[in-house]
């Protein structure tokens, strides 16, 4: 692609919207997640801006939150992707598996480890 070609493209509603979303994964791999997040979401607020780039920025803030344990945002970044129409079933069907991981990991969060509740669960004595 050439410098003008490339100049070019950031003036068009898709152009703009990658940048973003480059911008972001590009934070992403610095491990700047809030940064990450900040341009994904900028991407996806972004007017006209075309389905599949909006998938891949909504399906990689998601992956954001993840990195740091935001589980219930990004439950709910996977859930709004799963809706989208026209979404190829590759995404889907990794979306759909990186929900599951969020939720059972939320549960480990909440169950402490083994999964049973500890000795002094439910006992009404002062001791």
């Amino acid at each position: 692609m050439s410098f003008t070609t490339w100049v070019k493209s950031l003036f068009t509603h898709r152009g703009k919207a990658l940048a973003l979303y480059r911008s972001g994964m590009a934070k992403a791999k610095r491990q700047d997640y809030a940064g990450a997040i900040i341009d994904y979401g900028a991407a996806i607020e972004s007017p006209q801006i075309p389905n599949d780039v909006k998938a891949m920025a909504i399906y990689n803030r998601a992956l954001a939150y993840s990195a740091i344990e935001e589980d219930a945002k990004a439950a709910d970044d996977l859930a709004a992707l799963l809706e989208m129409p026209g979404l190829p079933e590759n995404i889907a069907t990794a979306a759909q598996q990186r929900r599951e991981r969020v939720r059972r990991r939320s549960e480990s969060a909440v169950r402490p480890a083994g999964g049973k509740p500890g000795p002094a669960a439910g006992r009404t004595d002062a001791r």
